[in-house]
């Protein structure tokens, strides 16, 4: 049987594989699991806009209450915001539904500990053997007063507000800047957030109607916000993603900065102020090889892991490091926050920019991008694992390997959130790579299709 959790907690279809029964049967494993040893826990719960979200929402707070605990929702937020709230208010655990950058018919459930850090694999297991083995045999059915209630927390889009604001000490004054909030969870503290800061803010895509959520918009989509702001002139654009945990950049050019560029930046931004925590940035394996040129031109050092921020997290927790993070946007502040969060990465960048009394072009442009050519196959979600026990597959990726073995590299990887494979090559040559890349994928596409 498949894990049922990913890389970014359980994902699929909603109402058909991630149904409402699952959601409950969720609620009660992490309930149970993430606060057996209190009398009645407290679980906070968020959602993004996507239509299926108060639908899973009413399930998964059913599962929460009929194990006695108590459910505090604080409705439409961040995923980040989650992570936060969940320390302010002390909670047992969050949950998040969400499926993040993934379109309307997706969604997904996460959960945070009570410290604000997603959940190690050995939880998720345990949550796991419960939603498919049922409640221990010795657990006793609340019932009558013991039985858990939910309650709304009317301030906690303030509170996150605040907390982001608070997490720099410059004023925003006189910068003309442009949102893209992916019709999604950062639709409404986005805004506050830079007008409150003295910004002069132009908001875009962010009327969600439950259904267009990061439909042709958003850090996956960010083609129009480049072309906006060079339309008004602006000083930077910022482009989250649905549940606003990744950040795409645009410059004043309408150029656009993605995470690895980011995250050059603020290494330098923080060595500078002497934060960058044991001089060293953690990246993924996906990340350009710029970076690390960059890096190591600025005597910064670089860590890699395997792709998928939850392991990102791991190894700066683990190694006392402050900033890391992917190339798709999320980005990890460790001073800030427990997770990836767009907002207070925004807020960062444009801090940088105002502190250098430079562009966002000119404090990007520390790094220069490798050219890469990137892919991603459609599979059948119960066979992306199964690329590298495949022998046509196998041969085509050696031959690539040895293709590539001096110039550049391959990086294939099956999604922790999507059935697909993912296939990178970075090289000299841009069309000789697209055509390596696309020839790869599709033999992935025809061998594990369904």
């Amino acid at each position: 049987m498949a894990r049922l959790f990913g890389t970014d907690g359980v994902r699929g279809i909603a109402n058909s594989e991630l149904t409402c029964d699952l959601a409950f049967r969720l609620g009660q494993a992490s309930a149970y699991v993430l606060a057996s040893d209190v009398h009645r826990p407290t679980i906070l719960v968020g959602r993004d806009t996507r239509i299926s979200g108060e639908m899973l929402e009413s399930a998964l707070v059913a599962g929460i209450c009929s194990v006695g605990a108590r459910a505090v929702l604080v409705e439409v937020l961040p995923t980040p915001a989650i992570a936060y709230l969940t320390r302010y208010y002390e909670a047992d655990a969050g949950a998040v539904i969400s499926a993040s950058h993934n379109t309307v018919e997706y969604n997904g459930i996460k959960f945070f500990d009570k410290n604000g850090y997603k959940l190690p694999d050995a939880i998720e297991d345990r949550i796991e053997e419960i939603v498919n083995t049922g409640m221990p045999a010795d657990f006793e059915v609340p019932v009558g007063e013991r039985v858990g209630r939910p309650v709304r927390q009317r301030n906690a889009t303030r509170r996150y507000v605040d907390f982001v604001k608070e997490t720099t000490n410059v004023r925003l004054d006189g910068l003309h800047v442009v949102l893209d909030c992916a019709q999604g969870a950062s639709y409404e503290v986005a805004p506050l957030v830079f007008k409150e800061l003295g910004a002069k803010v132009s908001c875009y895509y962010h009327e969600p109607d439950g259904t267009n959520i990061n439909d042709n918009c958003g850090s996956t989509h960010p083609r129009r916000l480049c072309e906006l702001v060079r339309e008004l002139g602006a000083d930077v654009g910022f482009a989250f993603d649905g549940d606003a945990d990744r950040l795409m950049a645009v410059d004043e050019r309408g150029q656009l900065i993605n995470g690895d560029q980011v995250m050059a930046m603020l290494a330098l931004y923080l060595k500078e102020q002497g934060r960058l925590r044991q001089n060293t940035v953690v990246a993924t394996v996906m990340s350009n090889m710029g970076l690390d040129i960059a890096m190591k031109k600025h005597g910064v050092k670089m860590e890699k892991t395997k792709v998928g921020d939850r392991y990102v997290l791991e190894k700066m927790l683990a190694d006392g490091y402050v900033l890391g993070g992917e190339q798709s946007g999320h980005v990890i502040l460790l001073d800030y926050n427990t997770t990836g969060d767009g907002l207070v990465t925004a807020v960062q960048v444009i801090s940088a920019m105002v502190k250098a009394a430079q562009p966002l072009s000119r404090l990007a442009g520390v790094m220069q991008m490798m050219p890469q050519s990137q892919y991603a196959a459609n599979v059948a979600d119960n066979k992306k694992y199964d690329f590298d026990k495949n022998e046509k597959i196998i041969q085509k990726i050696a031959e690539l390997e040895q293709k590539y073995k001096d110039k550049g590299r391959l990086v294939v990887r099956a999604s922790g959130t999507e059935p697909r494979v993912r296939v990178m090559i970075e090289g000299p040559d841009q069309r000789e790579m697209d055509r390596d890349v696309y020839a790869l994928s599709k033999l992935i596409e025809h061998e594990l299709r369904g």
